[in-house]
C-alpha cells in the first residue's frame, strides 16, 4: 500500500513502528509448526514483523530456522519461547547467543531473572498478558513491552477477554508499549484500537489462512470451514492437574484431551506418576497431536489449535494482500471517523 495513503495510520502507529523497527506494527503470532523461517522471510518482506515459534522443536532444528532468517532477511524478528516447553532452557540459551533482536516469552510467564538476562544480551523482551496482575507484574519485573492477549486468542490461552483487558490493562497503563492480540482478524477494529492507545496489533489465524504459510491444506481448510464458536477452550477437570487452557476447533482431538485428563487424574490418585509428570504429558499430548494437524493434515485427531477469529476468515490469499487490506481498512475507518467527529464540532 502506496504510504501516501496511510496519513492518519502512520500518526497512530509511530511508535509500535519505532519500538519493533519496521514499516507496519502487524505481528504475525509465533505458532508453533506453524511459523518458520518462511512465513517469516514473506512476512517482513511486506513491512511487517514477523515472529518465529519454537514450541517444543529439537534445538538444533530452532537453531537453523534462526539462522535461515538471518540469511534470508535484514528485518527484524523475534522468536517465541515457551516457557512450559521441555526444551525451554535450550531455547532460552540459544536465543541468548544468537542475533536475535526480539524475545517473546509465552506459554505461562517468564521469570523475572529470565528478563533480566536477556536485556542484559542486549535482547528486547515481550511477554503476554492475560489479566491486570499478571499485566502489572511483568512491568515490574522489566519486561519492554506487552502483547495484552484476549481468551479469544487460538493456542495456549488465558480466561479473560479482550474487551476486559482492554478497559483493566490498555488504558491503565497508557505510557507502556501494548500490543494487542486475541480474535483479531479486521483491519477497522484495528484502528479502534490504536485509537485507543495500543503500539499494533498481533495476527494469528489470520496468517495460517496465508498462501505463504507451511501448514497443511487440510488445516487451512478447517479453519475456512469454522464458525467462531466451533473454536473452543479446553476445559480443566481436577485442580490436582492444572492445564493451561488451549483454544482450537473441536474435533475428536479434544475429546482424547478429555480422556487423557481422567486417565492422568486416576494415575496421580494411585501415585503411578507425580504432578510434574502429569503435566509433562499434557504438554506432550499437544506438541503431538498438533503436528499432526498442522503437518500431516489429520483434522480429526490433529489438535487444529485456532482462535474465535475463524469466523471471520473465509479465504485463503497471500501475506501482501492481508496486510494491505489490513491497512486499506484501518485507513478507510480513520478517515471515515475523522469526517464523522467534524460533524460533532
Amino acid at each position: 500500500m502506496e504510504k501516501n495513503n496511510i496519513i492518519l495510520l502512520d500518526r497512530l502507529w509511530h511508535k509500535g513502528k519505532d519500538f519493533l523497527q519496521v514499516d507496519h506494527p502487524i505481528i504475525s503470532g509465533g505458532m508453533t509448526w506453524i511459523s518458520d523461517h518462511t512465513l517469516a522471510r514473506a512476512v517482513a518482506d511486506c513491512g511487517a514483523f514477523p515472529v518465529i515459534a519454537a514450541g517444543n522443536m529439537p534445538p538444533e532444528e530452532l537453531e537453523n530456522e534462526i539462522d535461515e532468517c538471518i540469511r534470508s532477511q535484514r528485518a527484524p524478528f523475534a522468536v517465541n519461547l515457551i516457557t512450559i516447553a521441555p526444551n525451554y532452557r535450550a531455547h532460552f540459551d540459544l536465543v541468548l547467543r544468537k542475533n536475535v533482536r526480539y524475545a517473546i516469552f509465552a506459554g505461562s510467564f517468564p521469570r523475572k531473572t529470565d528478563i533480566e538476562q536477556m536485556k542484559k544480551y542486549g535482547k528486547k523482551t515481550l511477554s503476554f498478558a492475560s489479566e491486570r496482575t499478571i499485566a502489572s507484574r511483568q512491568i515490574d519485573y522489566g519486561v519492554d513491552a506487552l502483547i495484552l492477549e484476549g481468551s479469544e486468542a487460538g493456542g495456549h490461552i488465558g480466561y479473560v477477554s479482550l474487551i476486559i483487558l482492554l478497559q483493566q490493562v490498555l488504558f491503565e497503563f497508557r505510557d507502556f508499549p501494548i500490543f494487542v492480540a486475541g480474535g483479531l482478524a479486521d483491519g477497522r477494529l484495528m484502528a479502534y484500537l490504536l485509537l485507543m492507545g495500543a503500539y499494533g496489533c498481533q495476527f494469528g489465524s489470520l496468517f495460517v489462512c496465508s498462501e505463504e504459510c507451511s501448514a497443511h491444506p487440510k488445516f487451512k481448510e478447517a479453519f475456512i470451514r469454522a464458525r467462531a464458536r466451533q473454536a473452543m477452550s479446553t476445559p480443566q477437570y481436577d485442580s490436582r492437574l492444572p492445564v493451561v487452557a488451549v483454544r482450537a476447533i473441536k474435533n475428536r482431538a479434544t475429546d482424547e484431551f478429555g480422556k487423557l485428563q481422567f486417565r492422568l487424574l486416576k494415575q496421580l490418585e494411585n501415585g503411578e506418576i507425580t504432578r510434574d509428570m502429569a503435566q509433562y504429558e499434557v504438554e506432550k499430548f499437544w506438541v503431538g497431536s498438533l503436528r499432526k494437524g498442522v503437518v500431516e493434515g489429520d483434522t480429526d485427531y490433529g489438535s487444529l489449535m485456532a482462535g474465535q477469529s475463524v469466523g471471520l476468515i473465509n479465504e485463503i490469499r497471500p501475506i501482501r494482500g492481508i496486510i494491505e487490506k489490513l491497512m486499506q481498512d484501518a485507513e478507510a475507518e480513520l478517515q471515515r471517523l475523522s469526517s464523522l467527529i467534524g460533524t460533532l464540532k
